[in-house]
């Protein structure tokens, strides 16, 4: 396991600690969460980003994400992003 040290502004220190006492947690395992909550969100949204350009099929975007074809569709849905593309239906179509 690899060491993580950074410095934060007092606002957003005075925030952790309200996280910590709200959530009954230690320093280490509450930044541990948020990090990886924080990388998980950036996944999801770099998959519908890339998705909606057109440089992955939705297959591909829903492992990037990091989830199954229908959680991720259940995702796409809410953010409105389309997906469907004749030239991507078929290699959707092969990856399953």
């Amino acid at each position: 396991m690899g060491t993580i040290s950074a410095r934060v502004p007092d606002d957003l220190e005075a925030e952790l600690q309200e996280y910590l006492d709200e959530e009954r947690l230690d320093r280490s395992t509450a930044v541990r969460k948020l990090l990886a909550d924080g990388l998980a969100e950036w996944r999801r949204e770099q998959a519908l980003d890339r998705l909606e350009a057109g440089e992955v099929t939705f297959t591909q975007a829903a492992d990037i994400a990091g989830l199954s074809t229908w959680e991720f569709a259940v995702l796409a849905d809410e953010r409105d992003v389309t997906w469907v593309s004749s030239e991507h239906l078929e290699a959707d179509l092969d990856d399953l």
